[in-house]
């Protein structure tokens, strides 16, 4: 499943990547769900030899919609894959993911997620708190991350070896069909940005396990949020929308401070730093 919105120039390496990336499973159906797009992201998925499924939504509605109205047109007793239209599967990677959720206790299943450079990418993160606010903004990601204390885990054991983790970044995600029976749809009220988090904690807390598996891996260039003031604005007010509904009032002024401040002493490495702080104020 790939939710699309004006992603042309980077769909077709996704669907290029597939037939070996979904090498070795018995079964599978290839669904697009287009935002909207005012470019020919419909074209290129309609044209490609990989027959994929085309759903087109009326607006952009955001990345939970397209998930879910691609997910309401599938079978419950089916597993799905969650894409970005960023990625680029390695081969056999996705029956991988696909096996370990045959593990009943398993709610969802990622890859080990590979920058452009081949490096691997940190893309499993912890649970946001006031600790991992606060140390993020004082002493930055890096040094806390080395201790810790980072919403970003560092652990290059993680990264090496896998194992349980409590979330990870929302571009490729294979989702259980216990997972989508137990857990039910994703929140539309994140357009963008949390929503993952969101749903990965309701999986947990149905009692289900986030596994990370190195043997299974991905490229995701990603990256457009850096440059676009609008999502800095948007991913730092859900980050913020997303603890208030879990947290009172009292936390969750302390949070949005540290969002805050970790943003304010950051305004001179860009505008981007500018953007986030304003959406965290107006949040």
């Amino acid at each position: 499943m790939i939710v699309t919105y004006n992603s042309s120039s980077v769909l077709p390496g996704l669907l290029d990547s597939l037939p070996a990336g979904l090498e070795g499973l018995e079964s599978y159906q290839v669904i697009v769900v287009d935002n909207a797009s005012q470019d020919l992201s419909v074209d290129i998925a309609l044209t490609h030899p990989i027959a994929a499924r085309i759903i087109r939504m009326t607006r952009n509605a955001g990345y939970s919609a397209g998930i879910n109205a691609a997910t309401a047109t599938i079978g419950s007793d089916w597993n799905v894959l969650i894409l970005n239209p960023d990625i680029r599967l390695y081969p056999g990677a996705a029956r991988i993911l696909n096996d370990r959720l045959a593990d009943t206790s398993v709610g969802i299943v990622v890859p080990q997620v590979l920058d452009e450079d081949g490096s691997v990418s940190r893309s499993v993160r912890r649970e946001p708190s006031l600790k991992t606010a606060w140390a993020d903004a004082l002493i930055g990601s890096q040094l806390a991350g080395r201790l810790g204390l980072s919403e970003t885990v560092f652990n290059p054991v993680v990264y090496r070896e896998g194992g349980q983790v409590e979330w990870a970044v929302g571009a490729i995600l294979a989702v259980g069909a216990r997972t989508r029976s137990a857990v039910g749809d994703w929140d539309e009220s994140f357009f963008l940005y949390s929503e993952e988090v969101d749903y990965q904690e309701r999986v947990r807390r149905a009692g289900l396990a986030i596994l990370y598996e190195a043997r299974a891996r991905a490229i995701h260039i990603g990256g457009e949020f850096q440059d676009n003031p609008f999502l800095c604005s948007l991913m730092s007010a859900n980050r913020i929308r997303y603890y208030r509904r879990r947290h009172g009032a009292l936390a969750t002024m302390m949070f949005r401070l540290g969002v805050i401040a970790g943003e304010t002493v950051r305004i001179p490495l860009g505008q981007r730093h500018r953007a986030a702080l304003r959406g965290a104020l107006a949040t």
